[in-house]
């Protein structure tokens, strides 16, 4: 059963996104994609397959963001969160 739950993301400089889990079987397609015919994730695929199918709100490309470290920051957020490990970080820091 595909589980498509919603997480808003409100991100450092104050901007809103909402992330949309697009189940498992597209995770895998979307990690597939990603990779080089040598297997090594390339970033800009990563990133597009996340903005496609994962923030939902506001759709975005790339080349609409004005800043690189919002990018990224959305970027990785929401694959922590198609990938269930968002949170991680802040239990390893506490023990």
């Amino acid at each position: 059963m595909a589980n498509f739950k919603q997480k808003e993301y409100t991100s450092k400089s104050g901007a809103k996104y909402v992330f949309q889990h697009p189940g498992v079987r597209a995770v895998s397609k979307i990690n597939d994609a990603a990779k080089n015919k040598f297997g090594v994730v390339s970033e800009e695929r990563l990133s597009e397959e996340i903005l496609k199918y994962v923030v939902v709100e506001p759709k975005l490309k790339i080349d609409e963001f004005d800043d690189y470290r919002e990018y990224s920051e959305v970027v990785n957020a929401a694959y922590l969160f198609i990938s269930g490990q968002e949170g991680e970080e802040l239990d390893d820091q506490q023990g």
